[in-house]
């Protein structure tokens, strides 16, 4: 059996930088052997310029929605842009499938090794049964009453075993999980189905991307009202409670369920404190998602990063979907946090994009370090953080 041999500027083993003049060892199907001093690595060492990490882990993602590359302009405001999403999806067939394409291969060939990808049909199925990506497949429900629930609810278990029943045919072990959409697009019947269906499973939801969300929970009232339009709803459907919609909707899962909170754009600390508690008290797991060039896109806001590591929650890195990004990358989105967040170590930062993502979506035993025995893939960044691509 054939070895490579990977030696870079710094390499990262998905917890530290390691010493300089370290080797890492594959053999020749990505499979860790060893990280060996140089001098011991023997002959044919690739030596490359960068960073070389652990494959890397995108944990939010929308690939059927990458037939909308630049048709969303920036800087909408969510709610317009939601109100775009919802309108422009009527794409052909043929090019919705021409775009997925393109974008799974631009995903693998910059190092991203697995997805929590979002989808609300099974339109990416095709792909997946033959990419070298492995999925977390999020199947998103949007159920805004509870007189609908329980046929949407089916409609979309149909498409969750038409996805399973795909990937079956596979060997990779990709997962699938019925998830809600966000607090403002599922009514307290679908959510109490949703926690039903998802017991000690990793499920997401995108949370407070924009503070109409809190408002709409504590008043009735807000720039949702606009969104809920097109679907003829003249008003609210969902409950007041008087308190920010985490709170109001947090409460409905009680399953041991591992939950992604994604975006988290407008989270107050006192939310932050408050869920983390709850998760504890309740047998829950939190993990907060960052998506930064998505809220860029679409808010030109930045999620408040700086709070979620004062109150030691697990943060781990999304790319978002092509209706809300320039490119399907983690390594651009480890620069601009660097670049709004500079006092974060880029140490800290591929933790979260390695082994942090590894963990959340439970994939730790193959991705997410340089263990001896896992194949995680081999990754060679930059160290300007401007490209990166899979050595292996």
């Amino acid at each position: 059996m054939g070895f490579q041999k990977f030696k870079a500027d710094r390499l990262f083993d998905g917890y530290k930088f390691l010493k300089e003049e370290q080797v890492l060892i594959t053999n020749e199907t990505g499979t860790i052997q060893d990280i060996v001093v140089f001098e011991d690595a023997g002959d044919d060492v690739q030596h490359h310029t960068g960073i070389i990490t652990p494959g890397l882990i995108n944990c939010h993602c929308h690939l059927e929605l990458s037939h909308l590359k630049n048709v969303i302009p920036p800087h909408t405001g969510l709610i317009d842009f939601l109100c775009s999403v919802v309108t422009k999806r009527n794409f052909s067939p043929v090019i919705i499938q021409e775009e997925i394409i393109k974008a799974e291969k631009e995903m693998y060939e910059n190092g991203i090794v697995a997805v929590g990808d979002i989808g609300n049909t099974a339109d990416t199925l095709d792909v997946k049964i033959n990419s070298k990506i492995w999925w977390q497949n999020f199947v998103e429900v949007l159920s805004f009453t509870d007189e609908k629930a329980a046929d949407n609810f089916d409609h979309y278990k149909k498409i969750a075993a038409q996805i399973e029943t795909g990937l079956s045919t596979t060997s990779s072990g990709h997962r699938t999980s019925i998830v809600p959409h966000a607090p403002y697009t599922i009514s307290p019947t679908t959510f109490k189905f949703i926690n039903e269906a998802t017991a000690n499973k990793v499920i997401s939801i995108h949370n407070q991307e924009h503070p109409a969300e809190d408002e709409l929970y504590k008043t009735g009232t807000g720039d949702y009202l606009r969104f809920f339009k097109i679907f003829g709803l003249d008003s609210s459907p969902f409950p007041v409670t008087g308190k920010s919609s985490i709170r109001s909707v947090l409460p409905y899962f009680n399953k041991g369920q591992t939950i992604f909170l994604i975006h988290n754009t407008f989270m107050s600390e006192e939310d932050i404190l408050w869920a983390n508690e709850f998760a504890a008290e309740n047998g829950l797991k939190l993990v907060y998602c960052i998506c930064i060039n998505a809220n860029l896109y679409i808010e030109n806001k930045v999620p408040p990063i700086d709070l979620f590591i004062k109150h030691n929650c697990a943060i781990v890195l999304g790319t978002d979907s092509y209706s809300s990004n320039w490119q399907l990358s983690i390594v651009k989105e480890i620069e601009a946090i660097q670049k709004y967040f500079p006092h974060i170590s880029i140490e800290t930062v591929l933790k979260w994009a390695t082994r942090n993502g590894a963990n959340a979506l439970a994939i730790n035993d193959r991705f997410g370090n340089f263990e001896n025995g896992k194949s995680p893939g081999v990754v060679l960044i930059q160290d300007d953080l401007s490209t990166s691509k899979r050595l292996a």
